[in-house]
């Protein structure tokens, strides 16, 4: 059984039986949730039901990860659990192709206690809303999840928003496998779009970042490479800082701002530059489009 231990769940192999797992959808979000967790042994590879749109990503995809791809969904929609993972356009077709949960087995519980009798369907998509997902999906326990990037080298932040009829030892399995990826926060369904905005959309404002200050420094006339590695080193070692230490983000530059200094001179362009206003801004149209696509 997938729920054999919440803090370390597993995942058997037989595609018709409860520990197996679909995926609908294997992009980069569902790669960034699947991958670490095959590699860290929480699921066999030959437990993966994965169902892609075309036969070249399928090819491609199963012969990088040694996985079950195909483009028929029928295999995928067979499991016990499955991770939607296609984008938000597609839903409607996605959902048409799903199986009847009356075509499903009826599974015992956690403990083998108390029967299962609805799959249990984890959906990544941004901006689809619980109750959507439980029109189009009648029948299934829905969760949404909003994974970010990170969770390829298990520092990733996922939040999670509980739909109708999650039992809680099916809640502390699905925490226990997101706790794998990084860190897990559950919140009312109303505060997903934010932190979306933050969390998922945040890694590409901080890359952007982490390029302009390298390109500063290229051409301050340091090496490309060697810039580059500075620059993620600084972003990954202030983060640090600021978690461990649990410092106020304002604390930290006062630390590093001599009077009449460098650090003062740099923070006096991006005010003028209106750096801080811009992120802010990205923050808010990313949680707004989030909101558009439900």
């Amino acid at each position: 059984m997938p729920w054999a231990d919440a803090g370390a769940p597993t995942l058997a192999g037989d595609a018709s039986a409860p520990g197996s797992f679909g995926v609908v959808g294997l992009g980069r979000m569902a790669q960034a949730l699947l991958l670490p967790l095959i590699s860290d042994g929480v699921i066999a590879p030959e437990a993966v039901r994965a169902a892609v749109a075309s036969e070249a990503s399928a090819r491609q995809l199963a012969e990088a990860h040694g996985l079950a791809v195909s483009t028929n969904p029928v295999e995928a929609w067979g499991c016990s659990t499955v991770l939607l993972a296609v984008k938000p356009q597609q839903l409607e077709a996605v959902a048409a192709a799903a199986s009847p949960p009356g075509d499903l087995p009826v599974h015992p519980g956690p403990l083998g206690e108390t029967p299962l009798e609805r799959p249990l369907l984890l959906s990544v998509l941004a901006g689809v809303r619980l109750e959507r997902l439980e029109v189009l999906f009648p029948g299934w326990a829905c969760v949404r999840a909003v994974p970010n990037t990170p969770c390829l080298v298990r520092s990733g932040l996922t939040g999670l928003a509980w739909g109708q009829g999650v039992e809680p030892r099916r809640r502390e399995w699905v925490r226990g496998l997101f706790a794998r990826v990084g860190e897990v926060m559950e919140l009312p369904e109303g505060q997903l779009d934010a932190f979306l905005a933050l969390t998922s959309s945040g890694p590409a404002f901080v890359a952007l970042v982490a390029e302009a200050l390298a390109d500063g420094a290229v051409a301050a006339g340091l090496p490309r490479l060697q810039a580059q590695h500075l620059a993620h080193r600084t972003l990954a070692g202030t983060a640090a800082l600021l978690h461990e230490r649990e410092l106020h983000p304002g604390q930290l530059k006062d630390m590093v701002s001599s009077p009449g200094g460098t650090t003062i001179a740099g923070l006096r362009e991006l005010e003028r530059a209106g750096l801080r206003s811009a992120l802010i801004e990205a923050v808010l149209a990313a949680a707004a489009r989030s909101r558009e696509l439900a």
